[in-house]
């Protein structure tokens, strides 16, 4: 199961249902003001209007957080066509043959190094991975991906109707980019809902992937699970109501922080500073980490709609995932480690399951001090995690390497 017990879970989600209704109440309210005569708004002053942002705004962003890292690397932007050769799922549903292009960023490591292609999570981008890239850098050709519609990659208007077409959207655009890259064989790594989109991808692509990394994984449970009756409970209330009504009509933490504007800024700023500042488990953010990160944040939030809207249509509410990796566990094909932070909300145990019924090697890995973002959180415990992970790629004598100290085998 991939949520925490009830009594943190639900707490949680009753405050965000009340915090959600409040601000929708003033979405309505500032909605209401801007029906107004344009000779009313003209009195609004300039530092209040909405604040623009582009794709351009995102890799500006994404440069001057990546200022952190002092191993070079090289961005572009990969092309990706506008469509799966002979699918009739399109990256877009439009008479354009408008190409797509996938941001990536590659540090070169020896040319002998493995090859370490990393994907972020619902909600994030490749540049979350700052902490993360000098480090794996010296032992991998790290290669990071902003997914289709997320981060400074493309946006396309996002047209999906099911499961099997939002899957779709994800896991052929990102086997267009291995093509598109020329890459035959490389170790996969996702976060959250990105190692969800590595799954899937690993059960449909299995020759391509070396090994997968599933870091706090999203999607291994379903709301069918009988430890989920707590959430059918919450549903009958009230504000149970207000939150699965959002998440049916695909309300998105992005569309909160465009529809607030000037005021986004400030509400991704405290996001931050909460999550990875005072409240943090394991590493507090610099001042500098935290004002990038907030920066970089904002502009791929604010970015126009696309990736995000998958959300509804893979997870039920409460994250619950409608088609779970758990029921494609004994079709596993590729070695696989889970890397979950001790306090992480998605819970380990939905992995255990899932390992009963693989017929490849299977591991989990638990780093102290850290959360879902357990490579902000604790970045070297992170990295001791991956490289143990990976220690059949990196030496000579796997099978003599120990778990590093501080890291519990699950």
């Amino acid at each position: 199961m991939n949520l925490l017990p009830r009594p943190r879970w639900s707490s949680s989600i009753e405050r965000m249902a009340e915090n959600v209704a409040n601000a929708a109440a003033e979405l309505r309210a500032a909605a209401a003001g801007a029906e107004k005569p344009a000779k009313a708004r003209s009195f609004w002053p300039s530092v209040l209007r909405w604040i623009p942002t582009s794709t351009d705004h995102i890799i500006a962003a994404e440069k001057r957080l990546l200022s952190l890292v002092k191993t070079p690397y090289v961005q572009e932007k990969v092309n990706i066509g506008s469509g799966p050769p002979g699918s009739k799922v399109r990256w877009f549903r439009s008479s354009s043959d408008e190409p797509r292009f996938i941001n990536t960023i590659t540090f070169d490591s020896k040319e002998d190094s493995p090859t370490l292609v990393m994907v972020h999570g619902y909600g994030a981008s490749q540049g979350f991975f700052f902490r993360n890239f000098e480090a794996l850098a010296s032992r991998f050709r790290v290669i990071a991906i902003d997914q289709l519609g997320w981060g400074g990659s493309s946006r396309p208007d996002f047209t999906c109707r099911s499961t099997e077409e939002t899957e779709a959207w994800f896991i052929d655009s990102l086997e267009e980019w291995r093509k598109a890259k020329n890459i035959s064989n490389f170790i996969l790594l996702g976060h959250s809902f990105g190692g969800y989109v590595a799954a899937k991808y690993s059960l449909k692509h299995p020759e391509h992937v070396q090994h997968l990394i599933l870091v706090g994984p999203a999607g291994f449970s379903s709301e069918t699970d009988p430890k989920s009756e707590w959430l059918m409970q919450f549903r009958r209330t009230w504000k149970g109501a207000i939150m699965s009504h959002l998440w049916e009509s695909n309300f998105t933490p992005q569309k909160l922080v465009r529809g607030l504007g000037p005021w986004g800024p400030d509400l991704v700023r405290r996001y931050t500073s909460a999550r990875f500042g005072s409240y943090s488990d394991g590493s507090v953010l610099t001042e500098d980490e935290s004002k990038l990160l907030t920066d970089y944040v904002y502009h791929t939030l604010a970015a126009k709609a696309s990736g995000e809207l998958c959300l509804k249509y893979i997870f039920a509410f409460g994250a619950f995932a409608r088609s779970p990796l758990l029921h494609r566990a004994s079709e596993w094909k590729v070695p696989t480690t889970f890397i979950y932070g001790v306090q992480d909300w998605m819970n380990y145990q939905g992995a255990q399951e899932a390992r009963k019924q693989m017929e490849v090697p299977c591991e989990i890995i638990r780093v102290p001090q850290g959360g879902h973002f357990i490579f902000i959180d604790n970045p070297t415990g992170f990295h001791s995690a991956v490289l143990y992970a990976c220690r059949r790629f990196l030496s000579s004598d796997p099978d003599s390497v120990s778990l590093p100290e501080g890291l519990t085998s699950a």
